[in-house]
Order: structure tokens, then C-alpha cells, then sequence
């Protein structure tokens, strides 16, 4: 497998520190509100990283952490009259709620900033003792200039890059560039115990302690979203590398940004969306198709049209899905002419899937290695095939779905008797040629919400 690294800006082989096992981390969210449909693409696309290394066979160990001590927590909770962890307790709940309906797996572990404060306090402590840190009026700041390497993700100059970005610039700095690993509390705020009095932690030395505390010094795949470039990941390195002398992570992966209509997504602009009010009015799993159906590291444009789009493209591969359900439960006992043939073929596509995932997990031609899938069990099961064949086939079928994370809302449904009658009833009037009778028991079902589809291997039925 192939990954573009951020890092030295190439695709390189992927070769794990330990073989067989990947240490994984990406930057989960800061809990003060839903999240919107830019946070989604990151939470998706290493979901579908994580499920695809576990088909390749690696034992990955995922991180993913939950920032939940925060100014904007802190800014939330004095809006709302809360406090600090009722607001992030809440909106990790509504986190939860929003990733189960994008079928999203949970990370191995999923860490708290607060949980990991002692942590946190030790390497700040180290950082200082090494020279790398300064305590000024009771924060605690990181000398950029003197970690070496600083620049090196987002492959700028210091003189060129923006102060400005997440970095407060005060006269407590040294430097401009300087950032906060500790700061003093302010009146009214939460605050933990330090050897630099009362505060909390800068937003970045979280990430680089929960990383140190749940996968060691050095990971194998570091991922976010491209707006954590810099200053995020540049100063999670120099603070893991200034300590450890150590590689932090050795391939940084980003996804790209998300455009609403062709215009950056913002709420000044009035197109910014949550997942929850498009999951609750177009379906969540529609969503997370749109998000892994261009490679993750291409800008994405979201549209009303694009997300219709994949609402049909799922109907197609559910429709596929239970045709072959159908005809596992129908199949002959031997197999028929053409057989082979087919299985080579559906054998080709996953082959395809695998090359395409193995380049920088292309999840773009992936999925067309799905539908080209698709496409050949439609033309299979256009006549009888045997049990063991169409066995064959879901079994394919459904572990390229779910390395993708798609159809996972399909459901095993059953019968009433007295429908299970009427249907055979039908069959015994067709069988009897009397068409007539036939007709008025499918309109009769119609009626009761039940539509027969008449197909080589028997009567399929819905639910309409």
C-alpha cells in the first residue's frame, strides 16, 4: 500500500513500525456544538482508512480523542449558564448519535483532554526542563524557533509563516510565533493544578500527550483535515520531537476541504450544515457516500444535487444486494453454465478495488470497483444460479461495502402468514394460467403495501 505523506509531500510505501500492527491517530473534534459536514469528511475518511488496513490484514490500534476543554466550550457554556462538562458531555452524546447514522465504527480509544491532564503536565514540565519551553505570568509558551525542524509539515519558512492562525500574539511572548502550551486561568474559568498555578492546557500539547499516553512515542499514520496543517500538526511535532529526539509520526495523511455550492462553507455565508439536519432529512448514509466517493484528498464540493446522487447510487446497490439475498434463498443445488466465467470476472473487480485502495486508499475508484461488481451480479442473476455461487458473490460483495462503511442499514424482514398465502396463492394461479385471479391478488397486496417482482429464481418481494 502506497500513502501520500504531507510530510515529504510523495506517495511512499506504507511500512509499519511493528509488522502487522498500525498505531493510528486522528484528530477528533472539540465538543460545543453538532458537528457540520466539514467535520464529517475527516471522521469518515479514517474510518474507511482504519476498515482497510483491517482487510489487509494489520492489527490497528485507532486513537481518536475528544477536545473538551476549550475556549469555545468554556465561551458555550457561559452562553448557555453551564458548565464546562455539561457542555462537552452533551455534545459528545450528540457525536455518538450522529456517527452511529453515518455507520461510523468506534475508535479503539477514545481519550479525554481532561482524562489525560497528568500527562499533559508531565511533558509541558519536560518541554521547560529542556529549554524548548518558558513559563511568563503563569501561561507556559514553546520556542519555536529553537526546535530546528519547525516548518517541516507545512513545508514553509518560519519568516513566512502566519502567526495569526490559532496563535494568540501577546507581550508575554518571547516571540510572535511562540504558541501556548499552558495558560493562567482566568477569573470564573476551570482549572487544574500545575507547577505554573492554576490553568489548563494549550489546544495542542493535548493531542501530543494523547498520542504519547495510548501509542508511545512514535505512530505510524497521523491523519486530520488539511486546515490542521499548520499551526495543529506543526506543533504537535516540535513538542513530541523536542522531547524524544524521535520521529512523532511517520506519514501524515490529510483530507481536503469541503465547499458548499462552490463557496467556502460558513455561517456567514448561510450554507453551513450540520450532519443532523441532513441526516434527518436526507439520510445519513447518503452522506457518508458523498464523502468517500472522490479521493480524500481532493477539495469536495457539496450540493443538494451531488447528495440525490448518492441516495440513487445506494438504491442501486441495495436493490443488488437483495437480489442476491433473494436468490441464496432460492439457489440450485448444482451450478449452471457461465459460472466460472462470472467468478473470474467479480474476482477481477475485487483485484481492481484493492489496487485502487492500495494507492492512497482511492476510494473514488474503489467504489467504481463496486458498482462495476454490481453491474455483473445483475447480469448473473438474470437466469437461475446456484446457491453456492451466489454465496460466493455476497460474500465479495459485502467486504468491499464494508470497507467502504456503505449498506449498513439493510434489514432481514419476514412475512406474515397470511401474505406468505396470497403469494402462494398467486404462484398457483399463474401456474393454473388464470392470469385473472393472479392480477387480483397483487393489486391486493399492492394495497397492503406489498409490490412482487416476478425473477428467474422466483417471486421477490418488498415492502413499499
Amino acid at each position: 500500500m502506497k500513502i501520500f505523506n504531507t510530510l515529504t509531500r510523495q506517495k511512499e510505501e506504507f511500512t509499519p513500525l511493528e509488522p502487522g500492527k498500525v498505531k493510528l491517530y486522528a484528530c477528533g473534534p472539540t465538543v460545543y456544538n453538532y458537528i457540520h459536514i466539514g467535520n464529517a469528511r475527516p471522521i469518515c475518511v479514517f474510518d474507511t482508512l482504519r476498515r482497510y488496513l483491517e482487510y489487509r490484514g494489520y492489527e490497528v490500534t485507532f486513537v481518536q480523542n475528544f477536545t473538551d476543554i476549550d475556549d469555545k466550550i468554556i465561551k458555550k457554556a457561559m452562553e448557555e449558564g453551564s458548565t464546562y462538562k455539561e457542555v462537552s458531555e452533551k455534545y459528545i452524546a450528540e457525536y455518538w448519535a450522529d456517527v452511529k447514522g453515518l455507520g461510523v465504527r468506534p475508535a479503539t480509544i477514545h481519550p479525554k483532554a481532561t482524562e489525560t491532564m497528568d500527562v499533559i503536565i508531565d511533558i509541558i514540565r519536560e518541554i521547560v526542563e529542556k529549554g524548548y519551553g518558558y513559563e511568563s505570568h503563569g501561561d507556559v509558551y514553546f520556542r519555536t524557533k529553537k526546535f530546528k525542524g519547525y516548518g517541516k509539515l507545512s513545508h514553509m519558512p518560519m519568516e513566512e509563516l502566519d502567526a495569526g492562525n490559532r496563535i494568540e500574539v501577546n507581550d508575554q511572548k518571547e516571540d510572535p510565533m511562540d504558541f501556548a502550551l499552558w495558560k493562567a486561568a482566568k477569573e470564573g474559568e476551570p482549572y487544574w493544578e500545575s507547577p505554573w498555578g492554576h490553568g489548563r492546557p494549550g489546544w495542542h500539547i493535548e493531542c501530543t500527550a494523547m498520542i504519547r499516553k495510548f501509542l508511545g512515542e512514535t505512530i505510524d499514520i497521523h491523519g486530520g483535515g488539511q486546515d490542521l496543517i499548520f499551526p495543529h500538526h506543526e506543533n504537535e511535532i516540535a513538542q513530541g520531537e523536542c522531547c524524544t529526539g524521535k520521529d512523532y509520526a511517520r506519514y501524515w495523511m490529510h483530507n481536503g476541504y469541503i465547499n458548499v455550492d462552490n463557496k467556502k462553507m460558513s455561517k456567514s455565508l448561510g450554507n453551513f450544515f450540520t450532519v443532523r439536519e441532513v441526516g434527518e432529512k436526507y439520510g445519513y448514509e447518503p452522506i457518508k457516500l458523498m464523502m468517500i466517493q472522490s479521493h480524500y484528498r481532493s477539495p469536495f464540493n457539496y450540493t443538494l444535487e451531488v447528495l440525490e446522487a448518492c441516495q440513487a447510487s445506494l438504491e442501486r446497490l441495495y436493490n443488488c444486494r437483495e437480489k442476491l439475498a433473494f436468490a441464496i434463498q432460492n439457489g440450485l443445488a448444482a451450478p449452471t453454465e457461465g459460472e466460472e466465467d462470472f467468478m473470474a470476472r467479480f474476482r477481477g473487480f475485487e483485484a481492481n478495488f484493492v489496487e485502487a485502495m492500495d494507492d492512497d486508499l482511492n476510494t473514488a475508484d474503489g467504489l467504481s470497483a463496486l458498482f462495476d461488481l454490481t453491474r455483473e451480479i445483475n447480469t448473473a442473476l438474470a437466469q437461475p444460479r446456484s446457491k453456492a455461487f451466489c454465496e460466493e458473490a455476497a460474500k465479495m460483495f459485502d467486504a468491499i461495502a464494508d470497507v467502504l462503511g456503505i449498506l449498513y442499514n439493510r434489514k432481514e424482514e419476514s412475512l406474515d402468514s397470511e401474505v406468505e398465502a396470497l403469494i402462494a396463492a398467486r404462484q398457483e394461479a399463474r401456474k393454473n394460467k388464470d392470469y385473472k385471479k393472479a392480477d387480483e391478488i397483487r393489486d391486493q397486496l399492492s394495497a397492503m403495501g406489498i409490490a412482487l417482482k416476478d425473477t428467474p429464481q422466483g417471486v421477490q418481494w418488498s415492502r413499499v
